[in-house]
C-alpha cells in the first residue's frame, strides 16, 4: 500500500512546474557564489574550498530551505482543494501511509536536486579553471546535507498539512533558517533542526564532522525526523483537518 502512495505522489508530480523550481533556485545559487567568487578572487586562495564558501552560503542557508518548504505545501496543494482531504481520509489508506509516502517522494526529490548542486559545481570549477584536486569532502557534505534536508522536510511537511495557506508554511520556514543560524553561532546546532542542515554541508566552516560528532548529527536528525513525523501521523490520525 505504501508503495502505491508513494506512486501516487509521484503522479501528482509528473507535469506540474515544480520541476521548474528544482533546477531554477540550485542554478541561481550557483550563479550568485561563482560571481561573488570571480570578483574576490583577491582574498579567496583555496580555489574549490573557496568556491564551496560562496556557492553553498545562498544554497544552503537560503534557497534549499525555501525548495523544501515550497514542495512541501506543493505536495498538500491538491488535498487542500476541492475537498479533496474528505475523499483521502475516508479512502483505505492509513494516514501514516499518507505521511510517509509524501516524505518518501520529497526525500526523492531532494536528492536529485543535491545531486544536480554537486555537478553544478563542479562544472563551475572547471569553467573558473581551478587547478587543485577535487576535494572529496563535498561528496560528506551532500550526503549530510540530504539527511538534514530530510529532518526539514518532515517538518514543514507537517505544517503543510495543517494549513490550507500555500506561502505561510514558506514564512514560517524562513523564520526558522535566521534562527537556526542564530543557534549555530551560539555553539547549539546539533539541537535544533534548521541548524542542521548548515553543519552538515560545511556552509560556515568547511570542515567534514567526524568521530562522535558525526555520529550525534546523525542520531539528532533520525531523531528529529521519526518525532516530527510521528506528531504529523497522530494528528492525522485523532484532529479533522480543515478542507
Amino acid at each position: 500500500m505504501l508503495k502505491r502512495s508513494i506512486a501516487a505522489e509521484g503522479l501528482k508530480l509528473r507535469h506540474s512546474r515544480i520541476w521548474l523550481i528544482l533546477f531554477v533556485l540550485p542554478s541561481l545559487s550557483i550563479l550568485i557564489g561563482c560571481a561573488n567568487y570571480y570578483l574576490n578572487q583577491g582574498v579567496l586562495h583555496q580555489e574549490w574550498y573557496s568556491l564551496w564558501t560562496q556557492v553553498s552560503l545562498f544554497y544552503g542557508e537560503f534557497f534549499l530551505p525555501i525548495l523544501i518548504a515550497i514542495c512541501c505545501s506543493y505536495l498538500c496543494r491538491l488535498e487542500h482543494q476541492n475537498h479533496n482531504w474528505n475523499s483521502l481520509m475516508a479512502a483505505p489508506i492509513s494516514p501514516a501511509h499518507v505521511f510517509l509516502a509524501k516524505l518518501a517522494v520529497l526525500g526523492i526529490l531532494l536528492f536529485f536536486v543535491q545531486i544536480f548542486f554537486l555537478l553544478l559545481y563542479y562544472g563551475a570549477g572547471k569553467l573558473l579553471q581551478l587547478s587543485s584536486p577535487f576535494p572529496l569532502e563535498t561528496l560528506g557534505w551532500i550526503f549530510k546535507g540530504w539527511l538534514a534536508c530530510i529532518t526539514i522536510a518532515s517538518i514543514q511537511l507537517g505544517l503543510s498539512l495543517r494549513i490550507r495557506s500555500f506561502a505561510t508554511p514558506i514564512g514560517i520556514c524562513l523564520c526558522a533558517v535566521f534562527m537556526g543560524l542564530g543557534m549555530y553561532l551560539l555553539k547549539l546546532g546539533m539541537f535544533f533542526p534548521y541548524s542542521l542542515l548548515t553543519i552538515g554541508m560545511g556552509i560556515l566552516q568547511q570542515k567534514c564532522i567526524m568521530g562522535s560528532e558525526n555520529l550525534l548529527f546523525i542520531i539528532m536528525n533520525l531523531l528529529f525526523t521519526i518525532l516530527f513525523s510521528f506528531i504529523s501521523i497522530y494528528r492525522l490520525k485523532n484532529t479533522d483537518i480543515t478542507a
